[in-house]
């Protein structure tokens, strides 16, 4: 589920972390590091409960349609599907996953208001009308969902429930989001434990991860010390923070990692730096990694071995 970008971030918010308070000890942020991981599965669980949640709110809507004393055509026509589907039903229905969700208490991370909220703007949509007034078959039913899920990421009571439950929702979203998708056009699926599929793979987490967090720690001043005469007429110190972290990350990637090419390095950690760093850091970062990686080429120092990942 966990990218190598997202494993870069982590990494990089650990060591700012560590640069505002030093007194935070190596053992403490591996300890941090593994916690991220921990939360990113756990929001991935997490967003598939909101999601049941939400559905579920059309039982309620059917009772109070039925007991109308006039009811309309769309209110007699009016049924849960939206809730009572396979895809839905493959949720509320699975056993093991509501275990986990019971286990990890999500009914407490909840604002039952807000979810009711969610709902009632939702089922105003012309989509979810048109919904449920057709006989839809299990692709509408489908693409029903995954508008839903938009609908959400866009509504405020939404990102307010994700962002109080889970401080990485705004890191972690694109990637939660491709996760889900996935998931819902999975199901149904007999397979009860999907959700272990999910889980950040050992690859991504630990030889890449963990080990871009020691060596980034252990060697700094090796790195740095590759890295300030390339700065020329800038005074490292005076540096953005974000920006030496950047740097850092980068130049132990080309160093103590083979088999990621350079080029992907650099272009990664220009795009972080877009992301997380000044307006000017894009182009400083490009500059100062193209400059380093055609010294450690001309040194032999570049050594780069296989085909690597792009991500």
């Amino acid at each position: 589920m966990l990218s190598r970008r997202s494993v870069r971030v982590k990494v990089m918010q650990l060591l700012y972390t560590q640069d505002r308070d030093d007194s935070i000890s190596e053992k403490e942020l591996v300890s941090a590091y593994s916690d991220f991981i921990e939360k990113s599965y756990e929001l991935f669980l997490f967003s598939l409960y909101v999601l049941q949640e939400i559905c579920a709110c059309s039982k309620e809507d059917m009772i109070k349609r039925q007991s109308k004393h006039l009811p309309s055509d769309y209110d007699k026509s009016f049924t849960d599907k939206i809730y009572s589907n396979e895809i839905i039903a493959g949720i509320h229905g699975n056993g093991y996953l509501q275990k986990l969700f019971e286990r990890k208490g999500f009914a407490n991370f909840i604002n039952a208001d807000y979810i009711s909220k969610i709902y009632d703007e939702f089922a105003k949509t012309d989509d979810y009308k048109a919904y449920i007034q057709s006989d839809a078959d299990s692709e509408a039913t489908l693409d029903l969902l995954l508008e839903m899920y938009r609908f959400c990421r866009q509504n405020e009571y939404y990102n307010e429930i994700l962002e109080d439950a889970f401080y990485n929702w705004l890191d972690d979203k694109s990637l939660i989001v491709g996760s889900v998708k996935k998931y819902l056009k999975a199901m149904p699926s007999d397979n009860k434990k999907m959700v272990e599929e999910f889980i950040p793979d050992d690859e991504t987490v630990k030889e890449f991860g963990y080990e871009l967090l020691n060596k980034s720690l252990d060697k700094r001043e090796d790195h740095m010390n590759f890295i300030i005469p390339v700065l020329e007429n800038w005074d490292h110190e005076r540096l953005a923070i974000v920006d030496t972290i950047l740097l850092r990350l980068a130049i132990c990637e080309m160093l103590e990692f083979p088999t990621i090419p350079g080029k992907v390095t650099l272009n990664e950690y220009v795009e972080l730096a877009k992301q997380y760093s000044t307006a000017k850091s894009k182009e400083f970062i490009n500059g100062i990694l193209d400059k380093l990686m055609k010294d450690l080429e001309s040194s032999g120092k570049l050594n780069k071995a296989g085909r690597g990942l792009s991500d």
